[in-house]
């Protein structure tokens, strides 16, 4: 049994007050998840962004809103953890200069400068012991097995799922499955469950220490 930590879902980052950046993600995936990992008899504690699905009641979750929020849980909880599987979208850029108040329109054309967040994934596998385990997402509209690839040797993970766009706000996902060395371990596609069972089970050799 392991205890596994799972990032789900979106983050936000505000712009002023009640404007902000974020995308579609539902937080689907990491639910399924979680589910796949609480049957095989793991701990799962779900670090999510604002979603409106529910998770497993087996599940710890915390709360989270902004990509640096997420990142600082992550850092708490993983050393307490044997795996991440960081499931999560988070939001990639934040403005440079967030404002204190709603932000008026007078007709012209708003300029926002971004930067972009800390990379939550790359910034913890800096950290991990070597007992521990992290298994990325990678979700590109092209080029998406390379560039899957390409992340996973950046962010030092063991293994990388890569998947395309419509896999965001959907009920069902078509994902590939990489190992460290490039190779393609399996494919699952359906149901999000379907799919979680199959990242799940890619995972045993890792929560076995092999």
């Amino acid at each position: 049994m392991a205890k596994i930590l799972i990032t789900s879902g979106p983050t936000r980052q505000y712009l002023d007050p009640v404007r902000y950046l974020t995308n579609a993600s539902s937080g689907r995936m990491g639910a399924a998840l979680a589910e796949s990992a609480l049957d095989r008899g793991h701990q799962v504690t779900v670090i999510t962004g604002p979603v409106s699905i529910p998770y497993p009641a087996g599940a710890q979750v915390k709360s989270v809103l902004t990509t640096d929020e997420m990142l600082a849980t992550v850092e708490e909880l993983f050393p307490q953890c044997d795996g991440l599987i960081a499931a999560a979208a988070p939001c990639d850029y934040m403005p440079r200069r967030v404002r204190s108040e709603k932000i008026a329109k007078d007709g012209e054309p708003l300029q926002l400068e971004l930067v972009e967040t800390p990379d939550i994934v790359a910034t913890v596998a800096r950290q991990k012991r070597n007992d521990q385990w992290i298994v990325g997402f990678a979700l590109e509209t092209e080029d998406q097995r390379f560039r899957a690839i390409v992340k996973m040797q950046r962010k030092c993970c063991d293994l990388m799922v890569s998947n395309g766009p419509t896999a965001i706000n959907s009920l069902s996902n078509e994902v590939e499955i990489l190992a460290a060395d490039g190779t393609t371990i399996a494919r699952a596609s359906g149901a999000k469950r379907a799919v979680a069972d199959a990242i799940i089970q890619a995972t045993t050799p890792l929560t076995q220490g092999l």
